[in-house]
């Protein structure tokens, strides 16, 4: 606060916040996007320790989707939810930060697809997985007998999260490529190649190791994109917002 009594403001017209090195746009900004660093351990460590707990569970054959069944099963519905909240805070975060740093190829889109991706989340969270490939434990192997109404929209916001997801990456690596910045460009164009040829694998019903794994590396590889570009962002948001 100035001798005047009135509180001093950045160069977006926001306040300034802590030490006055910062307005309170800028310190949002980078807050949110903070989320789309915590957002895949969260999701894949919440995941591995109801894996290691489970009975009946096996890495090589389930996706982590299954783990919303059962007594425990609210344990991966929360992690779901919270995960997909945290993704469209970063995409709020996203969009903030790219309106700041100039808009370009793919700065408008990107953010929103990747909102498209939190919601798909958080849509497979409120509908559960049906049982299949042997769990929980008694269930039989191989497909469900019959869909249900709960497995047919977790497929459904599944499969829109990561279409939403791929072409984030396919999108955001146009806007690195105007920039002159091929390291980035290629990171997001093969992340969402490697997600889609894995996300294809695991869509067909493919219960074999290879399938289950090879989409494993790809969801770690895609929450590595997310925090990389988060981070990426947050250092190049200036503390003080410009006006624009």
């Amino acid at each position: 606060m100035s001798a005047t009594g009135i509180r001093p403001t950045g160069p977006s017209g926001s306040p300034l916040v802590g030490r006055g090195d910062a307005d309170r746009f800028a310190a949002v900004t980078r807050s949110l996007l903070g989320y789309g660093v915590v957002a895949g351990p969260f999701y894949v460590g919440v995941g591995l320790v109801q894996a290691a707990l489970r009975d009946g569970f096996d890495l090589t054959r389930h996706d982590l989707s299954l783990l919303a069944n059962g007594a425990f099963g609210w344990v991966q519905i929360a992690n779901l939810v919270l995960t997909g909240l945290m993704t469209i805070a970063a995409a709020v975060g996203m969009a903030r930060s790219l309106r700041v740093l100039g808009r370009g190829p793919g700065s408008a889109w990107c953010p929103r697809l990747l909102a498209g991706y939190g919601m798909g989340l958080v849509g497979a969270g409120v509908f559960v997985a049906d049982p299949m490939n042997g769990f929980p434990r008694g269930t039989p192997d191989g497909p469900p007998a019959e869909a249900t109404i709960g497995g047919l929209g977790h497929l459904v916001f599944g499969a829109f999260g990561f279409a939403c997801l791929i072409a984030a990456c396919l999108v955001l690596a146009r806007h690195y490529r105007a920039q002159d910045r091929g390291g980035m460009a290629w990171f997001s164009r093969i992340t969402g190649v490697v997600f889609l040829v894995a996300f294809v694998g695991i869509a067909s019903g493919s219960a074999s190791p290879a399938v289950v794994v090879g989409f494993w590396a790809a969801v770690i590889l895609a929450w590595t994109w997310l925090a990389v570009v988060s981070i990426d962002l947050y250092r190049r948001t200036p503390l003080l917002t410009p006006v624009h």
